[in-house]
């Protein structure tokens, strides 16, 4: 598909310098809790060697497109069945859990069963408070953390997802399929949750994430594309749309 928009750039010629990129929470409830995104880096491992990866330039370009975002939660959740056969969430540290249970339910979701890929399968989703915008035509991909290890796997994968950030801002959530729902999912606060990726027109051009302040425009934008998905489906169709009523600027570092 193509997009052609005009964005509100210095000029100085296009494809100049580092993308910008801002993030932002669409909500300053409990922020204090959700950690800025950090830079994919693994670098400041073993450096003596000449030859050693972490000084690879094919591992540094790779690590610097990038950005993580971590857990806010701890979470031990498990899958089940009421009486009537109804697909369930089952917290299981219970009393014990560091989040209550009606704050639970309002960031932790298990998808309808009618909207599972496959009927074996539950899908949740995590709802979070990130927004990720830019300036200049941008695409953001979303995917599970390859570089982290985990002793005990996850059971199941991360739902990710690619869009353009710069005409389609919207929150991003965590949602997962759960291959095998007899195992639980545990999470820990501070652990990497998922990845991020940026794409602007060129791949040599380095990506500089920044802390971006919510301004009316961004916000009367939001508004305006928010919650389109509920109500059509394929909502990549909107995108020109959306075009016709963005603002020139989106991106005001903080």
């Amino acid at each position: 598909m193509q997009i052609n928009i005009t964005y509100d750039r210095e000029d100085d010629g296009p494809k100049s310098g580092p993308i910008l990129v801002g993030w932002l929470r669409d909500t300053d409830k409990g922020g204090v809790i959700y950690d800025p995104p950090e830079r994919l880096i693994s670098r400041q491992m073993n450096k003596v060697h000449a030859k050693s990866a972490s000084r690879c330039p094919a591992v540094i370009q790779m690590e610097s497109r990038y950005f993580m975002v971590k857990c806010p939660f701890d979470l031990n959740i498990g899958f089940s069945r009421d009486d009537k056969g109804k697909a369930v969430l089952i917290n299981r540290s219970g009393a014990s859990s560091s989040i209550r249970a009606n704050k639970l339910n309002e960031v932790l979701t298990l998808v309808a069963e009618a909207e599972w890929r496959y009927p074996d399968r539950p899908t949740i989703q995590l709802k979070l408070p990130y927004l990720f915008i830019s300036d200049e035509p941008v695409f953001i991909t979303q995917l599970g953390t390859f570089s982290h290890y985990r002793r005990d796997p996850l059971p199941g994968t991360i739902f990710g997802g690619r869009f353009p950030i710069s005409i389609w801002p919207r929150p991003i959530m965590w949602a997962f399929e759960w291959h095998e729902p007899e195992r639980d999912i545990v999470l820990k606060r501070g652990e990497p949750l998922f990845y991020v990726q940026f794409e602007g027109d060129q791949p040599d051009r380095p990506v500089q994430l920044v802390e971006a302040a919510k301004t009316p425009e961004l916000t009367a934008y939001l508004e305006h594309i928010s919650g389109a998905v509920n109500y059509v489906n394929q909502t990549f169709g909107l995108f020109k749309a959306a075009e016709a009523a963005r603002p020139a600027k989106l991106v005001t570092p903080k």
